[in-house]
């Protein structure tokens, strides 16, 4: 049968391309406080080799702020664990959509990541050093701890069945 686009697969798929072409990369500058804010929003499949791909968007986001080779650094790594976790433990072999967002206001970028994976049944045990849920012995489980340790503030909310969003702050040029 030739496609006309209007069989339902076909127009599935092209408003699944239209929400992702539209939401890829969204740039909104708004005025808020007397302050610019300015904010960049992906949907990346869940996949490892998207993890890369989320790190460098985000760093080549926030160099408008003429950050500091750690600070870009410090937001990849976090970019990175977050991205990384929501792969691994939030999908795990199950194909979902990671949702990005970074929020450069003033000096300060926030960078959320969420999905809606597994969740976290107890986040402040799944935040401590070394903890991991992974039985194979592959993961280290400081993915938590080292998003700490490059940010200013990391925030979790989770639950059982409806996934997981890290917020996490930094300012830029102390």
């Amino acid at each position: 049968m030739v496609g006309d686009g209007s069989s339902a697969g076909e127009a599935v798929r092209d408003e699944e391309r239209g929400r992702l072409m539209e939401g890829a990369v969204r740039n909104d500058e708004q005025k808020k406080g007397g302050e610019d804010r300015e904010t960049l929003y992906m949907e990346i499949e869940s996949r490892s080799r998207n993890e890369e791909f989320a790190r460098v968007a985000a760093a080549v986001f926030i160099s408008r702020l003429d950050p500091t080779l750690e600070e870009i650094d410090d937001v990849k790594t976090a970019v990175s664990e977050a991205v990384t976790n929501a792969v691994i433990h939030g999908y795990g072999k199950q194909d979902g959509i990671i949702y990005i967002q970074v929020i450069i206001e003033g000096q300060t970028v926030s960078v959320e990541v969420r999905d809606k994976g597994a969740g976290i049944a107890d986040v402040k045990k799944a935040m401590e050093p070394m903890y991991t849920t992974d039985t194979t012995g592959e993961r280290s489980g400081m993915g938590f701890s080292f998003m700490e340790a490059f940010m200013d503030d990391v925030q979790v909310i989770s639950a059982p069945g409806q996934g997981t969003c890290v917020t996490m702050k930094k300012r830029i040029g102390r």
